[in-house]
């Protein structure tokens, strides 16, 4: 098992990431908030989760640890392959997974695109004593206004849209569909004075803004 690749990051793609590792560029398959967290020319050590298939070998990277492990064990419910597994882990934080599952949260399990209830059903039953209660580690969490919208750590940067498009894209959506939610989701930032926005949290805000249409 190749647990972590380490290196300068030579590339990065919608989905993807080429990190140098030993004169090799290695392609790791990343969500939207791991490939926020990375830039062109800087190092960057992932986590990693290869996948074996018949016609391919696929390197999965993540930002830390936990995050892997929440991918590992949702692949072990039925019907949940890696990209599924991935989707989840780009609408939800690893905690906010584990919460879901402990109470029984079908609605916010729902929201991941490829998971209707039947399937939420699944993920309570199979994993509900396996992922553990909640670390607090605080991952993924978001602070809103008295007016319901969303207030940021930080300031937006100017590509923020096109990376939440893409994620949406890669996720199954549809151009327009991805427009409307990235609009819903303008229309709601608020308390941006600081230096860098969180594209995960932007990404899951859109998700919930499309679950409710």
């Amino acid at each position: 098992m190749i647990a972590s690749v380490s290196g300068r990051v030579a590339a990065l793609g919608p989905e993807t990431a080429v990190i140098e590792v030993g004169g090799f560029g290695v392609a790791v398959m990343c969500g939207p908030g791991t490939l926020a967290g990375l830039s062109v020319g800087e190092r960057a050590t992932l986590a990693t989760s290869l996948v074996v298939r018949e016609d391919s070998l696929t390197l999965f990277g993540f930002g830390d640890e936990d995050e892997r492990e929440v991918f590992e064990q949702l692949q072990k419910v039925s019907g949940v392959g890696p990209r599924l597994a991935q989707a989840a882990l780009a609408v939800h934080s690893p905690d906010a997974l584990r919460r879901a599952v402990a109470v029984e949260d079908l609605h916010a399990l729902v929201q991941v695109p490829g998971i209707g209830r039947k399937g939420a059903q699944r993920l309570v039953l199979e994993l509900k004593d396996k992922l553990g209660p909640p670390r607090g580690s605080g991952a993924g969490v978001q602070s809103v206004g008295a007016d319901g919208s969303i207030v940021l750590p930080g300031s937006i940067g100017a590509d923020w849209q096109g990376q939440v498009h893409q994620a949406l894209l890669g996720l199954g959506w549809s151009p327009r569909e991805a427009d409307d939610a990235i609009a819903a989701v303008a229309g709601e930032l608020t308390g941006a004075d600081g230096e860098t926005a969180d594209i995960a949290v932007l990404l899951r805000s859109a998700l919930r803004s499309l679950s409710r249409a």
